[in-house]
């Protein structure tokens, strides 16, 4: 695939996305002028990348599927829901077609071809009033014609302003023969001649043409068609040709709808039918008479010339200007951006992180050498350093807003095929993070999503006898919380049903029967491989498999997925990810001869343990209960304890715990290096790194220490507990 195509094919998906997210809300807001032209551009620009590139195939589906949006954005066919469902079905295929030209096919498979050729037949036959061949179906009443927009309307004409010139009628020709003809596009509903220009009787030539004429004309031809009717009088004769005031709206809404291309006013003015070449042409030659006679300092606009001279209306002038001005905006704007492929800014990435290692590595020697304008140098390199690495990281920052718009389809295609009626309802998609994170997040999300829609929601009918409304709402929001990026999957459905859960749990053989778990334990069963609590398989879920595999995938990004519910009123997934999978800053802590890195944003603040509560992995941390973990007997490091050990408080999804380790070194720049494969099933391990030193340290996992002595602590509380309830 050559460069050309590969452009195109990257543009086109963009395209694509726009035009599917466009035809999602078109449903919502069938008369938002706007979005119809944004989704016939999106359809227009790959038609005609295509042609560039000579992708037949792909031109001609797509050049079916404009002519329908033509029609809708025209208001000759109305906006239905099964309109929607099938564009969105052409939207697929079309990915199709890209995908067959990307990998270098020169036809589509057949399987793909067929489809498109069912997709074709359907737009004609439901939507362009044409047969399987292409031919138009006959009309079978004029009363249709007119009822869908095709009748003339008679309140409102075109006025046409009429001058011949003296010598006319010398040439052989009549007037009136040009009125004649002119009812051969329509209907002259009024008619005023003028005879200002009549001389006195003594001063009158008889082969000389003194009269002009006003006339109201109803058609629905073009202005270029009704100047055509003058073409061989246009240099002897004045003509001006104003639209109807409903003619007004319609020229508007055609330039917005006009390509994003660098046009002038006049080309703008043109392709929209508002003015034609040769009143362009008559006003871009005044416009430069009035330059060489040297009447003003500078030549007055071309647009306030052409309204001027009466053949174009000031509002619509004022759109064309509107629309030059917006397309160029936008054009500055893109020529300030440079697409880069994303194995380069990896790269790019891995290169700074080499560069942190070796500037920490400078200023560990700086410090051990004592001389000070070195360390005060090296001091400068690491500031830069670090503006460096923020720098290069922004670049690789995209907003998760792109990955949320594509579920509306999911929820609108979802929510048909089970009978329920859900919205979905996205706040925060400008919240940024990583593009790796976001490109390994698609597919967590997806079953998460997709589980909302078939178990949260429940039918409109129950729903009803529940004082609910009938429409269900499924809501993702994402927002920054200490570092990391929270992103909530929220329905308003059922809840999750704790007996039920732990039912299934026992029948599976996950849980013995005797234990005794707390609310959050039995509401994690579902994370559990093979678990399942639908009642029947859909062809959304219901298999077992997919919650585990969110939890599997989001913790090997360095992530955690928790979940709250309330029966009866909804559940909310809570999904806490890194801001980045590369570069962090980190505070250095040793343990014997042990070093370990604390994510820095995870850090609250360091306190010296003086005595614990006997029996107990807690302290009193200013009236607060604080549990802790010793990282020695945690990793089981041996040698012997010092005397002063030190408690570092970090926090997570607003819990709190306490790491104790022997040594703090202070905030140090990581550039996190991912274990090997066999080490992966290790706990409050989430990575390593290299050390000034050349030393490797570890990367403690905060979100899985903090589980881990939350979940101990709760163990011990619940131990008593179960004693005294065995106890006679």
């Amino acid at each position: 695939m050559d460069e050309l195509t590969s452009t195109f094919v990257t543009e086109s998906r963009d395209q694509l996305l726009a035009m599917e997210d466009g035809l999602l809300k078109l449903e919502q807001a069938p008369d938002d002028a706007s979005n119809l032209g944004a989704i016939f551009r999106a359809a227009h620009t790959i038609k005609g990348g295509a042609g560039v590139v000579e992708c037949h195939y792909i031109e001609a589906f797509t050049h079916k599927v404009e002519n329908v949006l033509d029609k809708l954005r025209n208001g000759e066919i109305p906006v239905s829901s099964e309109l929607s469902t099938v564009l969105l079905e052409c939207c697929d295929h079309l990915g199709a077609l890209l995908d067959a030209l990307a990998n270098g096919l020169p036809q589509p498979e057949a399987a793909v071809q067929q489809r498109g050729d069912a997709l074709l037949a359907e737009l004609s036959r439901k939507f362009l009033g044409e047969d399987a061949a292409g031919g138009a179906l006959p009309v079978e009443h004029e009363a249709d014609l007119a009822a869908s927009g095709g009748g003339i309307v008679v309140t409102d004409a075109w006025h046409i302003s009429l001058r011949f010139g003296p010598g006319v009628l010398k040439n052989g020709t009549d007037p009136l023969s040009f009125l004649h003809y002119l009812t051969s596009l329509g209907e002259i509903i009024a008619l005023t001649t003028l005879a200002d220009a009549m001389p006195g009787a003594a001063q009158m030539d008889p082969e000389c043409c003194y009269l002009g004429f006003e006339l109201r004309f109803q058609t629905r031809a073009s202005k270029a068609q009704i100047e055509s009717v003058f073409d061989f009088v246009r240099d002897e004769c004045t003509l001006h040709i104003l639209p109807p005031n409903s003619k007004i709206e319609e020229y508007l809404k055609l330039i917005d709808q006009l390509p994003e291309d660098s046009m002038r006013l006049g080309e703008i003015l043109v392709r929209s039918g508002a003015l034609t070449q040769s009143e362009l042409e008559a006003g871009l030659a005044a416009q430069s008479g009035a330059a060489a006679a040297g009447e003003m300092a500078a030549p007055p606009p071309i647009g306030e010339i052409l309204v001027g001279q009466k053949v174009v209306h000031k509002e619509i002038v004022e759109a064309a200007a509107n629309r030059q001005a917006a397309v160029n905006e936008k054009k500055a704007g893109e020529a300030r951006m440079i697409r880069v492929h994303a194995d380069k800014l990896d790269q790019l990435i891995d290169l700074v992180g080499e560069l942190v290692i070796a500037g920490a590595g400078t200023s560990l020697l700086a410090q051990r050498s004592g001389y000070s304008e070195l360390v005060e140098s090296t001091s400068v390199l690491r500031r830069l350093v670090e503006d460096i690495r923020d720098s290069a990281l922004q670049l690789r920052m995209v907003q998760i807003g792109e990955t949320f718009n594509r579920f509306n389809r999911v929820v609108r295609d979802g929510s048909r095929e089970l009978g329920k009626s859900i919205d979905l309802l996205i706040t925060g998609a400008e919240t940024e993070l990583d593009k790796s994170v976001v490109e390994k997040l698609g597919d967590p999300l997806m079953h998460l999503v997709r589980n909302a829609i078939d178990h949260g929601i429940e039918t409109p009918a129950v729903r009803a006898q529940r004082g609910k409304p009938e429409n269900g709402t499924v809501q993702l929001n994402a927002y920054h919380d200490s570092g990391s990026v929270v992103i909530e999957v929220i329905d308003d459905g059922g809840g999750l049903p704790k007996e039920k859960i732990r039912a299934k749990a026992i029948e599976r053989g996950l849980l013995d029967p005797a234990a005794t778990l707390t609310e959050h334990e039995i509401i994690n069963l579902i994370f559990e491989a093979g678990f399942s609590t639908a009642d029947q398989v859909t062809n959304i879920s219901g298999r077992g498999v997919g919650m585990d595999v969110v939890r599997r995938n989001i913790q090997g990004l360095r992530g955690s997925v928790e979940v709250s519910t309330n029966e009866g009123q909804g559940s909310t997934f809570t999904v806490r990810l890194p801001l980045t999978l590369a570069i962090i800053d980190g505070f250095l802590t040793g343990v014997g001869k042990a070093a370990y890195v604390v994510p820095l944003e995870s850090v609250v603040e360091c306190i010296e343990l003086t005595e614990t509560t006997a029996g107990r992995n807690y302290l009193n941390l200013r009236g607060e209960v604080l549990p802790f973990v010793r990282l020695r007997e945690l990793f089981e490091i041996g040698g012997e304890v010092p005397a002063r050990q030190n408690v570092v408080i970090v926090h997570y999804a607003g819990r709190k715990a306490g790491l104790v380790v022997d040594t703090l070194l202070g905030e140090f720049q990581t550039v996190i290096k991912p274990l090997g494969v066999l080490f992966r099933h290790l706990r409050g391990i989430g990575g390593s790194t290299i050390l000034g030193s050349g030393e490797v340290a570890l990367i403690l996992d905060v979100p899985a220490l903090v589980g881990l002595v939350g979940s101990s602590e709760e163990r011990r509380l619940a131990a008593p507990r179960r004693e005294t309830a065995l106890t006679p």
